[in-house]
């Protein structure tokens, strides 16, 4: 596996370094993460290496059409994440993979992280439909996360921390103290990834699912009010991705999140993502647990 192929020396390049797995041994691979400010492994890490696992024990010609995953343990980003694979189904045309994510903690082999992906070979469509994209600003003009960050000093270190390979453009500020209250409760981002990546569908899934998880517990933390780096703090519980058609993760794409219901600790997030030509090209779904810092 070596999609590090890719340009040099940029932050594209950096990001294929982190889906360029070591293979270990027969569906054994081996991940690391990128230095940085925080403490922690970022959960779009962990599933986008996961999905690189997975991928790379199924024929070409399957692309992945759904994962599914939990966050077990926060990872410990100074230590080798092993993924596992495991063949459960290889059929006519669907094939199907679990992959656990383990790390060593005082002598113990641990799971911190567990997805299943089914992958297709795809069949003729009877019928398609989807939700149309929402008429909204293109990024052009739009404020980037630096300028955003910029205005609220000392609350940006977890988002600027792994926004160098993901660039972003805000319709709304991450920040507004004020709850978002219905209808008007969606938060929207257009992203895409910072330089050129390979051709591959399976890289191209791979960044997508490393950033959907960007922003999505934002939707919960948004009905509350206070903003990111407030007074209340979220953790993924498990994130789900259906990809209904090919999308290029290095070409802007917006991303809608809302959170339809929230109770005993917890918010579900849905997020649905665009092409920027108003193809829809995604969906997701999270449930975050969300804690006061009071």
């Amino acid at each position: 596996m070596s999609p590090s192929s890719g340009p040099a020396a940029s932050p594209a390049a950096e990001l294929l370094q982190v889906l360029d797995l070591e293979e270990r041994g027969p569906d054994l691979y081996v991940g690391t993460t990128p230095s940085s400010p925080l403490q922690r492994i970022f959960g779009g890490q962990v599933a986008a290496q996961a999905l690189t696992a997975a991928q790379a024990t199924v024929a070409a010609g399957r692309p992945v059409h759904s994962l599914h995953s939990y966050f077990l343990r926060p990872g410990d980003p100074h230590e080798e994440i092993r993924y596992e694979v495991d063949r459960i189904r290889e059929g006519r045309t669907f094939s199907t993979r679990r992959v656990v994510a383990r790390q060593t903690r005082d002598g113990e082999d641990v799971a911190i992280f567990a997805l299943t992906a089914d992958f297709t070979a795809g069949e003729r469509a009877l019928v398609e439909h989807s939700l149309p994209m929402p008429d909204v600003p293109g990024p052009e003009g739009l404020p980037g996360l630096a300028e955003v960050t910029a205005a609220h000093p000392g609350r940006a270190d977890a988002s600027n921390a792994i926004s160098r390979a993901v660039e972003q453009r805000y319709l709304s500020d991450p920040y507004d103290p004020e709850p978002r209250l219905p209808p008007d409760t969606a938060f929207r981002v257009w992203f895409r990834v910072t330089g050129r990546l390979p051709d591959g569908e399976a890289v191209h899934a791979a960044a997508l699912t490393f950033v959907s998880d960007l922003t999505l517990l934002s939707a919960g933390l948004a009905r509350i009010g206070g903003g990111w780096g407030g007074s209340t703090v979220g953790a993924s519980l498990d994130h789900a991705v259906w990809f209904h058609r090919p999308v290029r993760a290095d070409e802007w794409f917006l991303y809608e999140t809302d959170s339809p219901a929230a109770a005993s600790g917890r918010a579900l997030c849905f997020g649905q993502i665009w092409a920027a030509d108003g193809t829809h090209v995604a969906t997701v779904v999270q449930e975050g647990l969300l804690r006061s810092l009071g």
